[in-house]
């Protein structure tokens, strides 16, 4: 039986799991699907562990009878106001007598990068080279075998709260399944969303998930910034909740059939039955009161990432624009009201480059699960991909350490 990859994004609103395995061409292969309400997070930080292992053992299980196979271990999407990222470089000098670059050379340059003292309740969870500089000459991919006496290498290293990434790794073992790696959630989701031309000339991945909206920018086909925004989707529905008194559930339901963020989109007279609350008699709303209510709260929550992209420093080098993705980028107009806020061209992101369950997986919804199906099979063979390999090995011997800390708690 073909081995099988399963990715599982723990959200605040949802818990959705793929599974994937290689197909004949060496690609991804999308065999399996659940998804779970999510009751026990808030702005992707576990509140009740018993709520969240619920809802993981239900989108499981229901993504393992699809596929007809068990599961033993998970590929985990994490984000959350915990995490933090930031850009260091390491250098070292060349070992060899002649002058020719290692992959040993290349692992102390970014084990002197990742030094990084007074990380107090933190953890590294993710180390990404981005470059290289040999002597003078900078810009370098993959140095092994070139001709220095100077290495230097820039990476991005994202951290979270000690006890956030403990609490979800918790509420997966208890669950009854294994954590294979951690990835950050916007990162995955670049996986399965982005391609390669966009990284290239740069690119900003906005992810908006239901309590938090992640950011992840690309430039020189390398990770430069992640960014992690506390506003979601689920604050859009509470406004709606509140706005035309109706149940959160309902808000929710309203929010996907009926809801428009530009109102230039919606036609006079374009009415819907909203229930009232604690029983009340159900009454007709109209589209256009439902969009003056979502309008400035998708603007607030895209002015926040605007921000956050001019923060960066790079937001004058997105040749390819903004990318939105995760089930906010599913409302209606989102992507005009995008181009107004950005000033960039803006496209939403469906994850691509897989075949199996095309139907069913092919939404921005799933793109960070998909995208942590992808990941595990990049590191699957890492002892025999070589200099290829060396990023995605670092991370994986790190979580090993980090899952060696988790034990003295569990």
């Amino acid at each position: 039986m073909a081995k099988h990859f399963a990715g599982l994004d723990i959200g605040t609103t949802k818990i959705a799991c793929i599974i994937a395995e290689h197909d004949t061409d060496g690609g991804t292969k999308v065999i399996g699907r659940g998804v779970a309400p999510s009751h026990g997070l808030r702005k992707g930080v576990v509140v009740n562990i018993d709520k969240t292992v619920q809802g993981i053992r239900s989108a499981v299980r229901e993504a393992e009878m699809i596929a007809g196979v068990d599961t033993s271990e998970v590929y985990v999407g994490i984000a959350g106001e915990h995490v933090q990222s930031f850009n260091k470089s390491g250098v070292v000098a060349v070992k060899s007598d002649g002058g020719e670059i290692t992959e040993e050379d290349v692992r102390r340059a970014i084990d002197n990068a990742s030094a990084v003292p007074n990380l107090k309740d933190r953890e590294t969870i993710s180390i990404v080279p981005q470059d290289y500089i040999v002597d003078d000459q900078i810009g370098i991919k993959d140095p092994i075998g070139m001709s220095g006496v100077r290495l230097e290498t820039n990476v991005h290293i994202i951290t979270c709260g000690t006890t956030s990434v403990q609490n979800i790794c918790k509420s997966v073992e208890k669950a009854g399944f294994v954590v294979a790696d951690v990835v950050l959630e916007p990162v995955a989701s670049s996986k399965s969303v982005l391609e390669q031309d966009e990284r290239e000339i740069g690119v900003a991945l906005i992810d908006i998930g239901g309590g938090t909206t992640d950011i992840a920018i690309y430039l020189d086909d390398s990770l430069r910034d992640t960014r992690v925004i506390g506003l979601g989707g689920e604050y859009v529905t509470k406004d709606i909740a509140i706005g035309i008194r109706t149940p959160i559930d309902k808000a929710e339901e309203i929010k996907k059939k009926y809801g428009c963020a530009d109102p230039r989109v919606v036609q006079t007279g374009e009415d819907f039955p909203v229930p009232g609350v604690g029983g009340r008699e159900e009454r007709q709303v109209s589209r256009e009161i439902l969009t003056s209510i979502i309008e400035p709260r998708v603007e607030e929550i895209l002015n926040y990432a605007y921000r956050e992209i001019q923060q960066s420093g790079y937001n004058d080098m997105l040749g390819a624009g903004i990318v939105l993705t995760g089930g906010g980028s599913l409302l209606e107009g989102i992507q005009s009201v995008a181009e107004r806020v950005f000033e960039h061209p803006v496209k939403i992101g469906y994850p691509q480059n897989f075949t199996g369950l095309i139907d069913v997986a092919k939404s921005p919804i799933h793109a960070t699960g998909i995208g942590l199906c992808m990941h595990g099979m990049e590191i699957e063979n890492v002892p025999e991909k070589g200099r290829g390999g060396l990023e995605v090995d670092g991370i994986k011997d790190l979580w090993v350490k980090i899952k060696e800390v988790f034990q003295k708690y569990f």
